[in-house]
């Protein structure tokens, strides 16, 4: 039985990871969960889990969450505090598997650490690795860390690469990958009319259900630019070798171009479940709970070339990891600072990536060769965001 730590586990990945495991529980024992503020839903986990440590990062709510535990069935479960034991919880001895979903650069530190105790890193936050880059994959081949993708995307690139494939190494045979994306909820909307869309309209994705600011993100398609940005690192590759497709039906989620001129693809349903599932159990499958794809009822599927006018961050995200550096540092702070503030209704939604152009105008794109400098670079740029927004709405 492997140990399990969850990081971000009221989320929709964590909440899929979850049902997941119960499904398999003589084959995953739950170590360690860690969330934010939603307690309720942490509760609720904690007594089907069972797990042996808690960490709720919000300090004032893990308070609150101890007081919750009170005269209950767990009641004597250890509960932390604050986002450093999110590290202390990823490097347990007991954990074998760390399931990385906290969502955003909030995930960098525990993620990292969990590749640099070697363990097996199922990696469903890409910002971790988008602004870490080579420091995070060298930390993988260091430690002997076996690191797994959850993205959909990912996920399908690596079932489609050839047997025996370690993510970070070359795969020599193959020329070109071939990255989808849905297209998101305004891939049709008239231009002039995207600078009045609202948060309501832009979380509402049409075959996904995720966070607000994944959801806001595959909107601007500035997801499927950190995914570009991420499978280089992941499979070795250069930008001019990732081709974003839009494939609005979301039932093939990545390809793989071979040398021969054969193209593998990997098919499913739009459930999460399909790629944590296929980590979990990797090298086996095992039952994920997701519905068998009927292809009877896709009848068509429709494969379009993205438009950078109609999708700028994408743009700006193959214009950072061309310049390298702390660039795609730059690009991920200015996006989160950016999405708040459109979620916020601070900003337009055609805003977000007028915010963070400015922010990657400002900087240079000097060497992301420690992670203090990452750090700093992270901070900066979020100062940066905030000034330009306020420019934005005086």
């Amino acid at each position: 039985m492997k140990g399990i730590c969850i990081l971000g586990a009221t989320g929709s990945i964590g909440v899929s990871t979850l049902d997941v495991v119960g499904r398999h529980p003589t084959l995953y024992k739950v170590v360690a969960l860690t969330a934010n503020t939603n307690i309720d839903t942490l509760f609720e986990q904690c007594l089907a889990h069972r797990p042996q440590v808690v960490v709720v990062v919000n300090e004032a709510k893990a308070a609150a969450f101890k007081s919750q535990l009170v005269g209950t069935a767990i009641a004597d479960m250890e509960v932390l505090a604050g986002a450093e034991a999110l590290s202390q919880v990823a490097t347990m001895p007991e954990v074998d598997s760390v399931m990385a979903a906290i969502v955003g650069a909030a995930g960098l530190l525990p993620t990292l650490a969990a590749a640099q105790a070697g363990k097996t890193v199922l990696l469903a936050n890409k910002e971790a690795l988008v602004m870490s880059g080579d420091i995070f994959m060298q930390a993988v081949a260091q430690s002997g860390a076996l690191l797994l993708p959850i993205d959909s995307e990912h996920n399908a690139i690596f079932q489609c690469m050839p047997a025996g494939y370690q993510t970070g190494s070359r795969a020599v045979t193959a020329r070109r990958i071939l990255l989808t994306a849905s297209g998101g909820p305004f891939r049709q909307m008239p231009l002039d009319q995207l600078p009045s869309v609202t948060p309501a309209q832009a979380v509402a994705h049409p075959n996904w259900d995720m966070g607000k600011k994944i959801s806001v993100d595959s909107a601007t398609m500035m997801n499927k630019g950190l995914e570009m940005i991420e499978a280089c690192l992941l499979f070795n590759m250069q930008p001019e070798q990732i081709q974003v497709v839009i494939h609005p039906q979301s039932v093939i989620h990545s390809m793989v171009d071979y040398v021969d001129g054969t193209v593998l693809a990997q098919m499913g349903n739009p459930d999460m479940r399909i790629p944590i599932a296929h980590a979990l159990a990797s090298p086996d499958r095992f039952d994920s709970g997701a519905e068998p794809l009927n292809i009877f009822s896709v009848r068509y599927m429709d494969f379009e070339e993205p438009n950078f006018e109609r999708f700028p961050c994408l743009r700006l995200a193959y214009r950072a990891i061309g310049a390298g550096g702390i660039m795609p540092t730059t690009l991920n702070a200015a996006n989160e600072i950016a999405v708040e503030a459109f979620l916020n209704e601070l900003i337009r939604f055609t805003d977000i990536p007028i915010v963070i152009e400015r922010c990657m105008d400002a900087v240079a794109a000097t060497p992301a060769d420690s992670l203090e400098l990452i750090l700093q670079a992270d901070q900066h740029a979020r100062a940066l965001a905030h000034e330009i927004i306020s420019g934005l709405t005086q």
